[in-house]
């Protein structure tokens, strides 16, 4: 049976290319800032988040979109004005946000075990009509604004006081990147769970600053990096029966260390070449040749 004969599953293969696209191209930013686990401390606060949702019993994704916003504003303003390390700041977030997560959502009705491991681990296969509108409109706001503010979102992330003298809004954009995250890792909480959605974040990144030059490039191939392993994941989860959101994760690392591999390879290829070549020597001028570098005056 193919996998678009099921409605469920073309929301799912929906879901997953969105969200494929948008992780790395904020996370980028983020790795741009040295801060790749900000993803991990976020999730773990949109937890509480889902706890308050089920306790109230209204939608978890909304409650989770406020509750990680506020949360990663918090750890933002921590970090700008030094009162603590960064290191103590997101274990904060990562203990007090599954903790207080934990216990919410065993105070709700919701006591069911898979419940909690579809958010902690992802289930777009559940995904209904109304949360694949809510990841395509979400998706698509931070989608346009991590492409259409990227001069200044980068200059604040690779330079802050730089940015600053340039007369950027620094503390502005650096709050909307928190923000962002926290939008980010709310809509997919549903595709690779909140435990896994850093991975999303960063991996494709990463693998593609194995090979693209600049920031424009990279991003580029991130994002594509992104779909292809979010898409793939989608299929092989299908054929395979396995977690979707652990699916697309293995799949993304496997792309991360193919590359390495690949372009170790090819330095070895190189570097044995180069060598090749110097014990060969190189053929002798030509007496009448003239060395490039020469230029001839007229008298």
């Amino acid at each position: 049976m193919s996998i678009f004969a099921n409605e469920f599953m073309i929301r799912a293969f929906v879901g997953a290319v969105v969200i494929g696209l948008t992780a790395p191209a904020l996370g980028i930013y983020l790795v741009q800032r040295r801060m790749s686990l900000i993803g991990d401390g976020v999730g773990h606060v949109a937890l509480t988040g889902v706890g308050v949702g089920l306790l109230l019993n209204t939608s978890p994704v909304w409650t989770a979109v406020v509750v990680s916003a506020v949360g990663a504003v918090a750890i933002e303003l921590i970090r700008e004005r030094g009162r603590t390390s960064g290191d103590l700041a997101l274990a904060l977030l990562f203990y007090g946000g599954i903790a207080g997560g934990v216990m919410l959502v065993g105070l709700s009705g919701s006591r069911s075990n898979a419940n909690l491991m579809t958010y902690l681990f992802g289930s777009l296969a559940t995904t209904s009509r109304s949360d694949l509108v809510l990841i395509l409109v979400l998706g698509a706001v931070v989608l346009g604004l991590a492409i259409g503010l990227r001069p200044a979102l980068f200059a604040a992330s690779h330079d802050e006081e730089y940015a600053r003298v340039s007369g950027l809004p620094v503390r502005a954009l650096n709050l909307l990147v928190a923000v962002m995250t926290a939008v980010t890792v709310t809509i997919s909480m549903r595709a690779v769970g909140l435990l896994l959605v850093s991975a999303l974040m960063v991996v494709p990144v990463a693998t593609a600053q194995q090979v693209a030059r600049g920031f424009l490039a990279t991003m580029g191939l991130a994002m594509v990096v992104g779909v292809a392993a979010a898409g793939s994941g989608v299929w092989l989860a299908w054929e395979i029966d396995t977690a979707l959101g652990a699916t697309i994760v293995v799949l993304a690392i496997a792309g991360f260390l193919a590359v390495a591999v690949a372009l170790a390879a090819l330095r070895a290829v190189r570097r044995r070449t180069a060598l090749r070549v110097s014990r060969l020597g190189q053929a002798p001028a030509r007496a009448d040749a003239e060395p490039h570098e020469v230029v001839l005056e007229r008298r």
